[in-house]
């Protein structure tokens, strides 16, 4: 429980900072505060969901603010809800829009969230672990909430930040530092090697009493340096010596309820067989494995592969690699259907296009696909392969026009 006082001078601090805050960049397809739903958006640390709320803040007249990262409201209780919200009345008058940062630190926060749906606020919450918000909106306020992931900046929010023109060039910078406002800004790698401690310290191992620091922070780095490739749970088990599958598990959970790693399923009609087949793992961003991996640049198809798997990401959920006799990259599912699939290859040469080509136009068939992409670092070209059209687009051009 935090002194009334206290709590005061925290609210009229953050307050100031929001306010006295730099002009940001608009960032792409957020919906806006609705008075019936709690909007919600949730990420990876540092990737500007902070800034979003500053946003949205600046283009209405009355507001109230709170941030539960702040290391001055350690040890903020649910009972100090009340008095927070009586702090805002007395200091700023009747307002109609609250905006909470970091709010999944402290327990049962959805009790006040939903009291303030029922007296007919707008309400719009930031949280950085995917897991403990779901958890928490689906008691409460099922129904009631809609939920948009933040990610690191987009290549068109790259060229808005740094000013520059698109083209080759300034996706050869993307392509390597990624989108994290800060570290963009900076130029600073321990940025992002700082990003990393604290998502493994704060999000992680504290937040779930992981004593095995050096394991947890090994594991992470392996598969950082691995994006693309399949992986186990009993591979890494054997890898790391750990005693039991489920440890495994629950750290591949963490991170991805960070937001720091993703694992996609080999597609499968069987849900079971899905579950037990070898996934692949991806990098919330290239800019971070690449600080925080010696060799994971090396491999130009994998970083490549990486970059795309995030931009299909921000717009689906459910996204698989296909491997039967051949292997193609993504299958991206809308319903109950496979939509598109797709095959990333930094350059096409007379070694591999058999092979990628082979490995689209096998899952085309599969799925009665007429026309897809194959994605490279800067080739276009087009094959057409009795009904079937293949495009051979530069995935720069492709993520202005399409991601």
């Amino acid at each position: 429980m935090i002194p009334k006082e206290e709590l005061r001078k925290i609210v009229r601090m953050q307050r100031e900072v929001v306010i006295t805050s730099e002009e940001v960049i608009e960032r792409e397809n957020i919906i806006k505060p609705n008075l019936a739903f709690v909007l919600v958006i949730s990420g990876v640390r540092r990737c500007g969901k902070s800034t979003l709320l500053r946003q949205f803040i600046k283009k209405i007249k009355g507001f109230y603010y709170f941030n539960f990262e702040d290391p001055k409201a350690s040890g903020f209780e649910l009972a100090d809800f009340e008095r927070l919200d009586e702090i805002f009345v007395e200091e700023y008058g009747n307002k109609d829009y609250y905006f909470f940062d970091e709010i999944q630190n402290v327990e049962k926060w959805e009790m006040f969230i939903r009291n303030l749906l029922d007296r007919k606020k707008y309400v719009l919450i930031t949280g950085s672990n995917a897991s403990l918000l779901s958890k928490e909106l689906g008691t409460k306020l099922t129904g009631r909430h809609l939920t948009n992931e933040l990610f690191p900046f987009s290549f068109k929010e790259f060229l808005k930040l740094t000013g520059r023109n698109q083209g080759i060039e300034s996706f050869h910078e993307y392509f390597l530092k990624g989108g994290f406002p800060e570290y963009l800004k900076s130029n600073k790698p321990e940025v992002l090697e700082e990003l990393l401690s604290d998502i493994l310290i704060r999000d992680i191992s504290v937040r779930h009493g992981i004593r095995n620091l050096k394991t947890l922070k090994q594991m992470v780095i392996y598969l950082l340096t691995n994006v693309g490739k399949e992986f186990s749970y009993n591979s890494l088990k054997k890898t790391f010596k750990l005693g039991s599958i489920n440890s495994v598990i629950s750290f591949i959970s963490y991170f991805e309820d960070s937001y720091l790693l993703f694992t996609v399923p080999k597609f499968d009609f069987s849900f079971r067989k899905q579950i037990v087949n070898p996934k692949k793992v991806y990098s919330i961003d290239n800019g971070i494995s690449n600080i925080n991996s010696a060799s994971f640049s090396e491999d130009k198809g994998r970083v490549l592969e990486n970059l795309v798997f995030v931009a299909l990401r921000r717009k689906n959920k459910e996204i698989f690699y296909f491997k039967e006799n051949n292997e193609c990259d993504f299958l991206i599912r809308k319903g109950m259907q496979i939509a598109d699939a797709m095959q990333v290859c930094y350059e096409i040469n007379k070694e591999n296009q058999d092979r990628e080509i082979n490995g689209l136009l096998e899952a085309m068939n599969k799925f009665k696909l007429k026309e897809c992409l194959i994605l490279t670092y800067n080739q276009e070209d087009k094959f057409v392969i009795k009904d079937k059209i293949i495009k051979v687009v530069p995935v720069w051009k492709w993520l202005l026009k399409e991601a």
